[in-house]
């Protein structure tokens, strides 16, 4: 008999459209969020329901947070629920970061709007610095020395993934498959590989809300939907394939552009990788701002809702958990190499090298300041410089 849940699909996506509105913090904080309402407080969902979901989200591509919630609306209301959960979650960051690339288009000639991305651009390359160690430490091992030698070969792929992206200043999908196949192969071969000795192959005046053309909407479609497929973890893993696509690529962007719309996601709650909203409003207007978003979060609700009925057989493959470390090391590798290309350029001067060196400071030592707490400060700090 099925159990009677102490809440309504109407309960659940009023709380993922309050979360998406007032939670900040990045993926980290935005997952405790979830469980500390959900599980601890509501007790709308039990541990192990959430566990799983979180196992999920860590195992499949896609931005850990969105995935997470787009897992907990399917295990109740399935495809619906995930639906609606997904679009609550998303909708107000992505409104948010609309309006701030309507404003950005508007007024980033202005002296003030260059004196506050000024400031802003060298703190984001602090908090990135930051958060990509963190994401080391956590994804790959702690730094010493018994875990360093237990986890050689993800060490060695995290190597190569920050020296591939510095030198040839893209991001590496072939690169991060092989990493994933060579792990798997090493450390957890599926069955199928033990018999076979080969491999098989492998409309508002002047901020440009309605500016697109049919073609770069596609070339829009075609390189979000890309780069949502490789995102494991966290939403800052998918800087270096936007970097690289939007930057090196296809110029839709330039470097001070690109630290900007990071930053962007940064101040506003909810997801960071809507950052691509507000990519895809500056390239086409509002239509690529909606593309972008759509086809980055695509592949994490194809994901979701495609693995979560079979999860509990899957996440128990060893050969699938090898691949997936095998990737996040790479992945995260790049990642590293992304932070140090953006940083040679956006740190461009002793102000912006305090700055970022300030903003990494205060994450470490003052625990209450979160991230948009600092980019207001460094703003505020931009603004002052500027002036003088």
């Amino acid at each position: 008999m099925q159990m009677i849940r102490p809440y309504t699909l109407k309960d659940l996506v009023i709380y993922f459209l309050k979360l998406g509105t007032w939670g900040f913090g990045g993926p980290v904080a935005l997952v405790g969020y979830m469980h500390r309402d959900l599980v601890e407080d509501k007790k709308w969902l039990t541990e192990d329901e959430y566990k799983e979901g979180l196992a999920l989200a860590q195992l499949a591509p896609g931005p850990l947070a969105a995935q997470l919630g787009i897992y907990i609306g399917f295990v109740h209301y399935r495809l619906l629920g995930a639906t609606l959960v997904g679009l609550a979650f998303i909708l107000p960051s992505f409104i948010m970061v609309v309006l701030l690339g309507m404003a950005y288009k508007q007024y980033s000639g202005l002296p003030w709007m260059q004196a506050v991305f000024y400031g802003v651009g060298a703190s984001v390359i602090g908090i990135i610095c930051i958060s990509a160690y963190k994401l080391t430490i956590k994804s790959i091992s702690k730094l010493n020395l018994s875990s360093v030698k237990t986890n050689w070969l993800l060490w060695v792929f995290y190597l190569i993934g920050i020296v591939v992206t510095v030198v040839t200043q893209r991001e590496e999908v072939l690169l991060f498959i092989a990493t994933g196949l060579i792990y798997m192969f090493i450390k957890a071969p599926p069955a199928w590989a033990k018999k076979q000795p080969a491999l098989p192959s492998i409309v508002l005046a002047g901020i440009g809300f309605w500016e697109y053309s049919t073609d770069t909407l596609i070339k829009i479609a075609l390189f979000f939907a890309k780069a949502g497929a490789f995102v494991f973890g966290s939403g800052l893993a998918i800087v270096p394939f936007l970097h690289a696509g939007v930057v090196q690529e296809f110029g839709w962007l330039n470097e001070a552009q690109f630290v900007d719309s990071v930053a962007v996601a940064m101040i506003t709650p909810g997801p960071v990788v809507i950052t691509v909203g507000f990519i895809g409003y500056l390239v086409a207007g509002f239509p690529g701002a909606s593309v972008a978003a759509a086809a980055t979060f695509l592949p994490c609700f194809l994901f979701t809702i495609i693995l979560a009925p079979s999860f509990n057989k899957i996440a128990k493959n060893q050969s699938i958990k090898a691949f997936v470390d095998g990737i996040t090391a790479s992945v995260i590798g790049a990642l590293v190499g992304a932070v140090i290309v953006i940083a040679s350029r956006s740190v461009v001067d002793i102000p912006t090298a305090l700055i970022a060196i300030a903003s990494m400071l205060a994450l470490i030592y003052v625990k209450k300041l979160q991230e948009p707490h600092i980019i207001i400060i460094a703003a505020i700090v931009g603004i002052v410089i500027k002036s003088i």
